[in-house]
């Protein structure tokens, strides 16, 4: 059976959150502060380890039990989200306490993501074919500004985010929500993400899925058009 309707992830899938170091340097520089180049650099390695950048790697170590349970569930609520990173940024050392808020905040910014290479021209091809798109991700903010400045919004029919919801993938709720907002069954449509356990869950709901690797946008200038042959 052809596919009528595709979702996508977003951090990872369609877009890429800029390095962690550029985003410590950013925030430094909107908050005039200098730190010595060699500081600078461990401290974003750090903030790196502790999975600080909401959209970047994972924590590289167990999450502070203190944090765990937060963690767990960071994706329910703009307030967990956000309380969820910013614990993780405050395992790091940094000249002014403020600066933490100050990342979270950075990083919720159109200008921290890129799109990748190809996601322009699959969503644009998919438009082109009939075929609605939809974006599924597990999120606690309104990533809606990031599609708009960077051209991608008017590919997209509908957003379901799992803090709008109080839902997190893989709980089917969330796959079921964005395939009735499509009105396609979940039998038509595939799901598109990076996260074999999260994206993994349309699965379960009767949805076809491909994964992508989340990689650096200079790294992956084509991993989505293979979505293109899988449409039918």
């Amino acid at each position: 059976m052809a596919i009528k309707g595709v979702l996508f992830d977003f951090s990872g899938t369609l877009f890429r959150i800029e390095p962690t170091e550029s985003w410590l340097r950013a925030v430094l520089a909107e908050a005039d502060v200098t730190l010595p180049e060699p500081e600078l650099v461990r401290r974003a390695e750090q903030l790196e380890t502790a999975g600080a950048l909401p959209g970047g790697a994972f924590p590289a170590e167990p999450v502070p039990d203190d944090l765990a349970p937060l963690w767990a569930v960071r994706d329910r609520s703009a307030e967990e989200h956000r309380a969820a990173y910013t614990g993780l940024s405050r395992q790091v050392p940094l000249p002014d306490p403020g600066l933490h808020d100050a990342l979270y905040a950075r990083h919720m910014t159109p200008a921290a993501w890129r799109p990748y290479p190809d996601t322009v021209e699959v969503l644009g091809e998919l438009r082109g074919r009939g075929v609605a798109v939809g974006v599924v991700s597990n999120i606690g903010w309104d990533l809606r500004p990031v599609f708009r400045e960077h051209h991608v919004d008017q590919y997209v029919d509908t957003y379901v985010l799992s803090y709008e919801h109080r839902i997190q993938k893989p709980d089917t709720r969330l796959f079921a929500l964005a395939c009735d907002a499509l009105g396609i069954a979940p039998q038509d449509t595939l799901m598109v993400g990076d996260d074999r356990r999260a994206d993994g869950g349309a699965a379960d709901l009767g949805c076809a899925v491909h994964f992508v690797e989340h990689r650096p946008v200079t790294e992956r200038p084509d991993g989505l058009r293979p979505v293109l042959d899988l449409i039918g």
